[in-house]
Formats: structure tokens, C-alpha cells, sequence
């Protein structure tokens, strides 16, 4: 890829580089996902909204409230192409050619539209809030996120001349090509580019995509960005998120309901989806609550993904917890995806190999790691917390507990009551940084 990246972000056009240049500029778990709430939910109502957790950033002194709005609208606007559609359709994804099913792909062509938004400002913040029918807001989170980080991103390269955006990225590019370097010693490791949601730039994002296939060849087992997939003839990668537990939590309407809808959303999902997309995600009220309680068919499950557990001590347990079921953990795979970099991602593959088939879900600190890199010696262009979480559904309080307590979303109250429910003690793992 032959992109000129300081010349482009010197010379911003909106109509050439909008932030969001297609519907498929998305995490692909948010299209499965999407299928499996128009199968399953089509008329639930939820409120999803942006928060900042890296407070000491005040986003509204940085992003116009206009520029943003003008960005959303432009993607309230967007459609799926046909070719899109007929990639979605044709296409293999993890080893299934008939993933979408064509009376949901007629419904993305047709009938497929983003809810409207509420843009505020509140103590120095910019909030985004979506609310509609579930089908209408979830595939914001992705688009919305993307839209402030490189809003954040192009308010900080506006300041610089050309010579200083030169070098910026002469040192970004280095940073990159140190840890590819590390990579390519260890061709058994395996990466899913997982930067969407908090990236520097979409043209750096591809960059980096780019950079990573011609470095490391097959160690890149794909990336989580459909566009990129599409259009780079990549593997999309993903399966699904805290989302679907949260809404189906929500739904409950007893404690004892609630305690076991993180096993019946397991339950419908495995009617949609099999093989490779059966990978739990059981940190949404506790990893160690979930595994407990769980039925013995969810051991069957192809693997797990961890995102706010240490992923050492994680894997350790979901394979602990396997062999007491009777199963080879050698044949499952563990997915570690919380705030990874080059070298930690290095240490759970030796620590782990021959034990489970381990991979790494790689994410800000690939996409957005220009820590040191500024020309001027700021800090205005290093990766922050974005997050865009469910806090409603049908009216009532959404939560996420998480195996870190600094991830924990919800009104406090609620997050007690869950507490209780779930039987998950508060842990205060590691300060969050993306």
C-alpha cells in the first residue's frame, strides 16, 4: 500500500477520507451479531452510549460538535453496496460459505438503517446516545467510536507541519517494523488485527494491516474489520460480545432468570453458529462464576476469549476448568484480547503452547501505539479508553460486571444486585489504558 500518510493527513479532504467509508468499516462480530438480534430480537428497544474512560482527556476542547455531526450524518447516510452484499454472501468464513442467511441479506439491502443519536457535552466530554430498536443502534458502537478517535486523531495532526506529520510517522512505522521484527522470530504465534474501534486513522489502520500481512505472513490470521477483509482478501475475524449477555440480563425478570441467561444466550447462539464462532466470552458477570455454573455442553465449545482477566492466569483456568469436564484443551483454542502489545502477546504464546491453541486478538496498541512518537514531545496523539457500552433495555438498567472492576458498567445499586445474583466479587485488576 503506497500512501503518502503525512501528505493525506496534511491535506484532510472529507469527500476523499471520510472517517467511515462503508457499512462494512465494522468489527465483523457486530454483523453477526446484528443477524442474530434481527433472528432473535427484532423488536427489543435498547440505549447504547460512548464514554471516555480516560477522563483527563477532555474530548469537546479537541472535537467540534459540528465536525462530529457532520461525520455522523455522513454514515446515517451510508448503504450496503451490491458488491458488499455479494461478498457476504459468497464468501467463506471460518470454513462456512452460508454464515448470512439471504432473507438477512435482503433485509440489510432494503430495510437495514442506524438509529438517530443524541450529541452532548457534559463536563468537558463529548457523549454519544443511541436509542431505538436493538437492530438500529448496535451497529453504531463501532461507527461511533471510530468517528472520536480520529476526530481526536485529526485535531492533533492539524497542528503539525508537514515536516513534523513526516516524522511522526517515520517513527510510527519504526515502532511497527520493531514488533513485527519480534513476531517474525516466532512464526507459531497467531494474530487477529482487532484496532477498529480506537485506531489512529483508517489509512493507518490499513497501513498496518498491509504491513502486517507482507511481515508476517500466515502468523496474521486475518483481521476483525470487515472492510479490510473484503477489500485486502483477508479472513474476517470475530464472534460475538458483552452485548448479548448484558440485553439478555436486562430481559430478566427474576434473580433466578438472570443468573441463568448467560447460558441460554450460549443456547441461541449455538442454533445460528457453529465451529470456530463457538468461543466463549464469560467475563460479562465473572469468569469464575460462569464456568462454575456452567452445563456441561458448554465445555464442548470451541474456545474463550479473555478480556479482563490476566490472560495468564485465565488460561490457566479455562484450562483447568476443562480437564475436570473431560476435555483435551489441546484441541480448544484461548483468545487473549485485553490491551495487548508485542511482547506480552509473545509470553502467553510460549507460556500456553502445546497446552491450548493460543491467539491473540490485537487491538489499540497495534492501530493507535504512537507513544513517543510526537515531534514536539506531546502526548495529544496517544491512544485513550473509548468505550460504547448498552445501559438500557426496554427501560431498564443494562450492567456488566467484567472481571475487572474498573471495566464494571451500571447504575451502582444494579451492580450489587448483580454482584449478589452472579455471586462475582469486585476484583480491582489492572488501571485500564485502552
Amino acid at each position: 500500500m503506497n500512501v503518502n500518510l503525512a501528505e493525506r493527513a496534511h491535506n484532510h479532504n472529507w469527500n476523499l477520507d471520510p472517517i467511515v467509508r462503508s457499512l462494512l468499516d465494522t468489527d465483523f462480530y457486530k454483523l453477526l451479531m446484528l443477524q442474530f438480534i434481527w433472528k432473535n430480537f427484532p423488536r427489543v428497544h435498547v440505549t447504547s452510549e460512548t464514554t471516555n474512560r480516560t477522563v483527563s482527556v477532555r474530548l469537546a476542547d479537541h472535537v467540534p460538535l459540528s465536525a462530529l455531526r457532520e461525520q455522523m450524518e455522513y454514515v446515517r447516510r451510508l448503504r450496503f453496496r451490491k458488491s458488499e452484499l455479494i461478498w457476504l454472501a459468497g464468501n467463506t468464513f471460518y470454513g462456512t460459505r452460508t454464515i448470512f442467511e439471504p432473507a438477512f441479506l435482503d433485509w440489510l439491502e432494503h430495510d437495514f438503517r442506524l438509529s438517530d443519536y443524541e450529541l452532548t457535552e457534559q463536563d468537558g466530554q463529548i457523549v454519544l446516545r443511541f436509542s431505538g430498536v436493538w437492530t438500529e443502534v448496535t451497529m453504531w458502537e463501532i461507527y461511533g467510536l471510530a468517528l472520536l478517535s480520529e476526530m481526536k486523531t485529526r485535531a492533533a495532526l492539524s497542528q503539525l507541519s508537514e515536516l513534523e506529520l513526516d516524522v511522526l510517522y517515520a517513527r510510527a512505522k519504526t515502532r511497527l517494523w520493531d514488533k513485527i521484527e519480534k513476531l517474525r522470530q516466532v512464526p507459531q504465534v497467531r494474530i487477529s488485527e482487532f484496532g477498529t474501534r480506537r485506531r489512529h486513522s483508517f489509512l493507518w489502520q490499513e497501513y498496518v494491516v498491509t504491513a502486517m500481512r507482507a511481515g508476517i505472513g500466515e502468523s496474521l490470521s486475518g483481521t476483525s474489520n470487515t472492510y479490510l477483509a473484503y477489500k485486502h482478501d483477508l479472513e474476517a475475524m470475530g464472534t460475538n460480545a458483552h452485548e448479548l449477555p448484558m440485553v439478555m440480563a436486562a430481559l430478566s425478570n427474576s434473580d433466578k432468570e438472570l443468573h441463568q441467561s448467560q447460558y441460554q444466550v450460549l443456547e441461541l447462539w449455538q442454533k445460528s453458529y457453529g465451529g470456530e464462532l463457538l468461543i466463549l466470552l464469560p467475563d460479562t458477570f465473572g469468569t469464575t462464576q460462569f464456568l462454575q455454573g456452567a452445563p456441561d455442553w458448554v465445555a464442548d465449545w470451541t474456545g474463550q476469549r479473555c478480556d479482563s482477566k490476566d490472560p495468564f492466569v485465565a488460561g490457566d483456568e479455562y484450562i483447568a476448568w476443562l480437564m475436570s469436564r473431560g476435555r483435551d484443551a489441546r484441541r480448544k483454542r484461548f483468545i487473549a484480547s485485553d490491551g495487548l502489545d508485542v511482547d506480552e502477546i509473545l509470553s502467553l504464546q510460549s507460556y500456553f503452547e502445546g497446552r491450548i491453541r493460543f491467539s491473540a486478538g490485537w487491538g489499540t496498541l497495534l492501530t493507535n501505539d504512537f507513544r513517543g512518537c510526537h515531534p514536539r514531545g506531546e502526548h495529544d496523539l496517544e491512544p485513550i479508553s473509548l468505550v460504547c457500552k448498552i445501559v438500557a433495555v426496554e427501560g431498564r438498567p443494562a450492567v456488566k460486571l467484567s472481571d475487572n472492576a474498573h471495566k464494571a458498567t451500571g447504575p451502582a445499586d444494579e451492580i450489587a444486585r448483580y454482584r449478589r445474583v452472579f455471586q462475582s466479587v469486585a476484583v480491582e485488576g489492572a488501571a485500564v489504558v485502552v
